[in-house]
């Protein structure tokens, strides 16, 4: 499957381990998942998710800039702007969360199979994926499916199917 990997991805398969249990097991989930999986699949990502993982913590920023390092990078065009840019002023979004408009409309035009994220607020949200969808495809693209990394890990079941 072709995956577009979003900024939290990066972020939490180099992150220090959590105090939360929440937290430490997405941790270890999306850690089983990009040490296990990932080869599996044609990876993708943007400058975008370079500039947002860039920063902060110098030495974190550069394991989370390592760990993409031979992940091809999708262009922002014209396209991935308009469609960002009827996301955004839909309002199914936040003003405040134009750069998730923009993975949405990355994955979307360059039609990828998942937008991988743990962005449950404004992009693995169920809630508002049946409108984006149909926004998405009202405007001539393909939507992908937007999960978490523990819904796309396999059990060892499925492997060979």
């Amino acid at each position: 499957m072709r995956i577009y990997i979003e900024s939290t991805i990066p972020s939490y398969v180099v992150a220090r381990p959590a105090r939360d249990l929440l937290q430490a097991a997405r941790q270890q989930q999306i850690k089983d998942w990009w040490d296990l999986r990932r080869h599996k699949h044609e990876l993708f990502t943007s400058q975008l998710v370079l500039d947002e993982i860039g920063v902060g913590e110098l030495a974190m920023a550069q394991l989370r800039l390592q760990s993409l390092q031979a992940i091809p990078l999708l262009r922002l065009t014209d396209e991935t702007k308009e469609l960002a840019r009827r996301i955004l002023t839909s309002g199914l979004l936040p003003a405040t969360a134009d750069r998730d408009c923009t993975h949405i409309a990355l994955a979307s035009v360059y039609k990828m199979d998942i937008l991988l994220s743990w962005n449950c607020r404004h992009i693995a949200n169920a809630a508002i994926q049946a409108r984006l969808r149909r926004l998405v495809e009202s405007a001539g693209f393909c939507f992908p499916v937007i999960c978490t990394p523990d819904e796309l890990m396999e059990s060892d079941d499925e492997k060979d199917i």
